[in-house]
């Protein structure tokens, strides 16, 4: 093929997050154990901001969803535009930082870039309690030439693998990168992809590959099913979880009108599960923000508990072209889109980005899976004085590492696992 027709495609599939049991610097500049002095300000502004963009990303998600499960994972989504920024230029670079929610007179994109590698780099130390594995891979079109530098800093920041593909032959291409997807999943996500355009010229992967199980699990033989009030007309019959007596870390918001309950995996990843009051739904979801997260983990104190929690599923399905221009990324979805980084050329932008999740909790712990794709394509009550708390109405969940939130989700309606 001498040249390439005047219309391609460049596709990316960012995030597969799976969870069981529940100039700029080179790698070798990332710190391994505890970070120094210098690093950890970049860590605490990544993670800042990260949350910043799970909650304003939340409340777009939950405007357009007040009666529906929402679900997502924000830490790939971030991190997928984010290694996507590396050949954005101009007002494109711009509005896709600040719409991440960096605030570019505090930290510069170096200092960004620099903070994603950290984060990757932590996330795949070796740890005995959990398994914990993140990477990038591009598929690149032969018949399409990428700038170098896209290349290497994609390599050296983002631990990204390259892989020659031939997107003329549309069913081996498709078959590459969905047997990739499986096998980093560990099979929980099959055929991403039904079938690849013969003009894709870049598929980008972005995989989170979690597992653990919770450090203190519920006995099945304390499952059994109660009522879950959707709503004040509807209720459906659940299988409840039931810890007795249970110690853990607790935190009652009277201004937000809501229960907070940690709960942690082996290892250090956490999920808290937010219970609003009675029709307080809405009135905690307009409040979320990072502060008011600090404040939920700066306020947890340990108490002895009763603890009932539904065994269930939930899954997601959102096309976030239409959303993240209301969060200021614009430019991106336009003809005025300058992704020049990438391949030198200016004419292409971002016409697609699905993101799919998928959570289930059970007595062991928490499966998750999610994957984010975006096209990108040129201009053409009880007897004992304990404390009851049940999550038998709608009810928010954050998981999260060290700050960094990887999932957080409204369970509306609960599906049986």
């Amino acid at each position: 093929m001498g040249r390439m027709e005047s219309s391609y495609f460049l596709v990316l599939l960012l995030a597969i997050f799976y969870m069981n049991g529940l100039c700029f610097p080179n790698p070798e500049e990332v710190q391994t154990g505890n970070q120094n002095q210098e690093e950890q300000p970049i860590s605490s502004k990544i993670s800042t901001s990260n949350a910043d963009f799970a909650f304003h990303l939340y409340k777009k998600l939950a405007s357009d969803n007040s009666s529906k499960n929402v679900l997502f994972s924000p830490m790939s989504i971030s991190t997928a535009f984010a290694l996507l920024s590396l050949g954005a230029r101009g007002t494109t670079l711009t509005q896709l930082l600040e719409g991440l929610k960096f605030n570019l007179t505090e930290i510069s994109e170096a200092e960004i870039h620099r903070g994603f590698q950290q984060l990757i780099h932590s996330f795949n130390l070796p740890n005995d309690m959990f398994q914990l594995s993140t990477g990038n891979a591009l598929f690149i079109s032969k018949y399409m030439e990428f700038l170098e530098k896209f290349q290497e800093d994609s390599k050296s920041l983002y631990s990204t693998e390259v892989f020659p593909t031939n997107f003329q032959n549309t069913d081996l291409a498709t078959q590459q990168v969905n047997d990739y997807v499986k096998k980093q999943t560990q099979g929980k996500i099959e055929n991403l992809f039904d079938r690849l355009n013969e003009n894709t010229v870049i598929v980008l992967v972005n995989y989170i590959f979690y597992k653990a199980k919770w450090e203190t699990p519920f006995d099945s033989d304390d499952t059994y099913n109660q009522n879950f009030f959707v709503s004040e007309e509807k209720v459906v019959e659940v299988p409840m979880m039931h810890q007795d007596e249970f110690y853990t870390r607790v935190f009652q918001d009277k201004e937000l009108f809501c229960t907070v309950v940690e709960l942690k995996y082996k290892g250090n990843a956490t999920a808290l599960f937010i219970l609003p009051d009675q029709k307080k739904m809405s009135h905690v979801e307009n409040a979320l923000n990072s502060e008011v997260l600090e404040k939920w983990l700066n306020s947890l104190q340990t108490r002895k508990i009763d603890l009932f929690l539904p065994k269930f599923s939930i899954s997601s399905n959102y096309e976030l072209e239409k959303v993240l221009p209301l969060m200021g990324i614009e430019e991106l979805f336009t003809t005025k889109a300058n992704l020049s980084g990438i391949t030198g050329q200016e004419n292409i932008q971002v016409s697609k980005v699905v993101h799919k999740a998928v959570l289930d909790v059970d007595e062991a712990g928490t499966e998750a899976a999610a994957a984010t794709g975006i096209k990108i394509t040129n201009y053409m009550m009880r007897l004992n004085s304990l404390p009851v708390i049940k999550f038998n109405r709608p009810f928010l969940v954050i998981l999260y590492i060290e700050r960094n939130i990887l999932f957080i989700a409204k369970v509306y309606k609960p599906k049986k696992a």
